[in-house]
């Protein structure tokens, strides 16, 4: 039996067992793929994150950060959102770097949360030569659909949370001194 023959017998056929076959298949592949795309969005959003934060975190450990000439917490954020922008909202970052006193004390620096799910922070301290930080970025990454939203959603609205953390010895870097013109 030949291509064409068998192309001609389903042609021949007028019973609707393939629109029926079709219609039951169609609505799960059709969520199915819906889920795959949202899925692969929500780890490319957890991997630009991890990026992101990778990069920002090198300011801290090279004493950029900590040298800036202006505002040291701003030059960490615009980095961040620089990198994070692609598939992340700048707005809904959520951060946090603190100065810890050695790399066993990290159990101590949990990450706390509010009753709406955001962070509560302990704030910008990059800490100086050789100290020990933490640096942990959220962000409440919105489900699109409603079917992985009743899945996989842990936080308020449809959101997964998506977290990204950094423990770090910042390097011997030169510390500028500012001497006053004469």
């Amino acid at each position: 039996m030949g291509i064409i023959s068998f192309i001609n017998h389903f042609r021949q056929k007028t019973d609707g067992a393939v629109a029926i076959e079709f219609a039951l298949v169609s609505f799960p592949f059709i969520f199915l793929m819906i889920g795959i795309i949202e899925m692969s969005l929500m780890f490319g959003a957890q991997s630009v994150l991890l990026g992101a934060t990778n990069d920002a975190a090198r300011l801290v450990r090279t004493g950029q950060v900590q040298q800036a000439q202006g505002d040291p917490e701003q030059l960490f954020y615009d980095l961040l959102c620089d990198k994070a922008d692609s598939l992340l909202h700048c707005s809904n970052l959520q951060y946090e770097v603190v100065a810890m006193d050695q790399f066993s004390s990290f159990d101590q620096y949990e990450a706390q949360y509010d009753q709406d799910g955001n962070l509560i922070s302990r704030g910008f301290i990059p800490g100086g030569v050789n100290s020990v930080n933490l640096i942990r970025v959220i962000y409440r990454y919105h489900l699109k659909t409603p079917l992985m939203g009743n899945i996989l959603s842990d936080g308020p609205g449809n959101t997964k949370l998506l977290m990204a953390t950094v423990v770090l010895q910042t390097e011997p870097y030169d510390i500028q001194q500012v001497v006053p013109p004469p």
